[in-house]
């Protein structure tokens, strides 16, 4: 109760602060995370610990800006300093008091939440704060709106993280999570088809190929935001991309569901991949060097995505294995060989019984018999997960230096859940 007291008053004079500012969004942001505060969920403390530390920090530096602006002009500077002085202290000491309760009372899997909403609602903030254009939609429509889908899309990730933690379960809530993020990604295309420019990153519209990714900007020498993203993301959780970031995977992978088991593809397709990644990069070179219209480009690209999806509905669908993915597209080959500068990993346990169970349920084809053999999944590894959920018994396991099976799991689900949220909240063409 003594922790509440001191969290609502602190929430109020920062929503207030946001008002006076003229951001009704950012109060509302501060009011949202009011409702939080008394909403019965196990991670609250970690959230609030999070928001009101920086809440502090927050009300410290205004102060010391106020106090310097004052002093130059030589006005009173003493009665202001003990009011943001003490407003800062009651903010700080809520902090600290939410984090006393989240570290001494919070259940098992409540920090990843808690970590996961921090990371989605910094993620956020930075993205809207450092873009030059709107990119969180509801600012599009009422400004300053944006700080709501920031609150919200923090508490979608803490809830999504949850559902993650139970290992027999995480492979379900990924494919369902994947889709939500794939049908919200091409609504907003469908509503930029129609007309609505809003809905759409820059109001010009782009094929929704991700090949294009690499070749959209070899072809231009320009536009280079997707392949920074997509950097980025390699950087944080390798080739995880391609198992929960993509918004066309979504669709390789329910059409490979449509087999209970996954299959193999032939050997030839290894080679394969290679040979089309280098013939889509060099193409897309040559046609840009060239002068070649961009009609001829837009036609080649679109054949090459349709030609993809006919792939998906037909080999993948009939194999069980991604084939899209794994053959056909080329940035899912550049995720598997760039993937590699990220540590995190899937790793096969010493005792392993070669059951044979983990190459039923991968979908990428990572996990054949001399991929189990040596204790590793193979290159096509996209760290979806789906293999450390579906063996009984236990011998799968993500990896990264330094922590234990346990820890590494968390880890992973903190930061590719908050991709996912920050993703649905900013990815459109």
């Amino acid at each position: 109760m003594s922790t509440m007291i001191l969290t609502l008053p602190s929430l109020v004079f920062l929503a207030a602060h946001a008002f006076r500012l003229g951001s009704p969004g950012g109060a509302g942001f501060w009011l949202a995370v009011g409702v939080l505060a008394i909403a019965p969920v196990p991670w609250k403390s970690w959230a609030l610990a999070g928001l009101l530390g920086f809440g502090a920090w927050l009300w410290g530096d205004i102060a010391l800006a106020l106090v310097q602006q004052r002093l130059a002009l030589g006005l009173p500077w003493m009665r202001l300093t003990a009011i943001l002085a003490a407003v800062t202290l009651l903010c700080l000491v809520a902090a600290l008091m939410n984090f006393r309760e989240a570290y001494r009372y919070g259940r098992p899997g409540s920090l990843v939440q808690g970590l996961a909403f921090l990371l989605t609602v910094v993620g956020l903030a930075i993205a809207r704060q450092k873009t030059s254009f709107d990119i969180l939609l509801l600012d599009r429509f009422f400004p300053t709106g944006g700080w709501v889908v920031v609150i919200l899309l923090g508490w979608y990730a803490a809830w999504v993280a949850g559902k993650m933690l139970k290992p027999e379960d995480s492979a379900k809530w990924r494919r369902r999570v994947w889709a939500i993020f794939s049908a919200v990604f091409f609504l907003q295309l469908f509503l930029g088809l129609l007309g609505y420019e809003r809905f759409l990153m820059s109001g010009k519209l782009h094929l929704p190929i991700p090949a294009l990714i690499a070749a959209g900007p070899l072809y231009r020498g320009e536009g280079f935001f997707m392949i920074i993203l997509f950097t980025v993301t390699l950087i944080l959780v390798g080739p995880a991309w391609c198992s929960h970031l993509c918004y066309i995977g979504a669709w390789d992978n329910w059409a490979a569901m449509g087999k209970k088991r996954a299959g193999t593809l032939p050997g030839w397709t290894k080679v394969a991949r290679w040979l089309l990644c280098l013939t889509v990069l060099a193409a897309a070179t040559l046609l840009g060097r060239s002068g070649q219209p961009l009609s001829l480009a837009i036609a080649l690209a679109a054949t090459f995505g349709v030609t993809g999806v006919v792939i998906m509905l037909t080999w993948s669908r009939r194999s069980g294995v991604m084939t899209h993915c794994t053959t056909y597209c080329p940035m899912g080959l550049l995720a598997n060989i760039f993937g590699k500068i990220n540590p995190w990993r899937v790793r096969i346990a010493s005792g392993c019984c070669k059951c044979g169970l983990c190459t039923r349920v991968c979908r990428y084809g990572a996990l054949a018999v001399p991929d189990i053999e040596a204790g590793r999944a193979g290159l096509s590894c996209s760290l979806c997960g789906d293999c450390i959920a579906g063996c009984p018994h236990g011998h799968l396991h993500y990896r990264f230096p330094g922590l234990g099976q346990a820890t590494a799991r968390s880890a992973f689900i903190v930061v590719i859940v908050a991709l996912h949220a920050i993703f649905l909240g900013v990815a459109r063409l």
